[in-house]
């Protein structure tokens, strides 16, 4: 069975540059709902957003299943925003018999909003893909975000 680590944090906080470095250490999959949703729909999603994330979700999860019963290490950028997500899913592999490794991407919150500014800039000039995230967009990913406790993750990672 291959290792299943799952990835925590908020939007921008660093989580796909830090997944990318453990692609290299593991030799992994990296699973994505954004990826997935902004190749196949780019922005355009609007209301309909909410449901696709779901339904990608379930498909990488039923996904990840079958890399790692060959052996396949894998890497879930979801961000697990709310508790009562981490705990499904710890629950979903573990009736899998796959014991998942947390890791939590922390960010304070002036490195967070430069890593927004830097992320839009970068969407505006055509550098990259992203989802552009306004004002009103960041205070609602705000109240949204639960930060994991130190009991729930195997990993705390600081981004400086």
């Amino acid at each position: 069975m291959g290792k299943l680590i799952l990835i925590c944090g908020k939007i921008c906080s660093g989580k796909t540059t830090y997944a990318k470095h453990l692609l290299k250490t593991y030799r992994a999959v990296l699973l994505s709902c954004d990826e997935i949703l902004l190749a196949l729909f780019g922005q355009n999603l609007g209301d309909k957003h909410d449901e696709m994330v779901n339904r990608t979700k379930q498909y990488l999860l039923h996904k990840s299943l079958e890399i790692l019963s060959i052996g396949g290490n894998v890497i879930l950028d979801f961000g697990f925003w709310q508790k009562s997500e981490r705990e499904s899913t710890t629950l979903f592999f573990k009736q899998h018999g796959i014991l998942p490794e947390w890791h939590y991407i922390d960010v304070t919150d002036s490195v967070w909003k430069q890593n927004i500014q830097k992320r839009n800039k970068a969407i505006m000039a055509q550098e990259t893909a992203d989802y552009f995230i306004d004002d009103g967009l960041m205070q609602k990913f705000e109240k949204l975000f639960e930060p994991p406790t130190k009991d729930e993750v195997d990993v705390w990672y600081t981004n400086n």
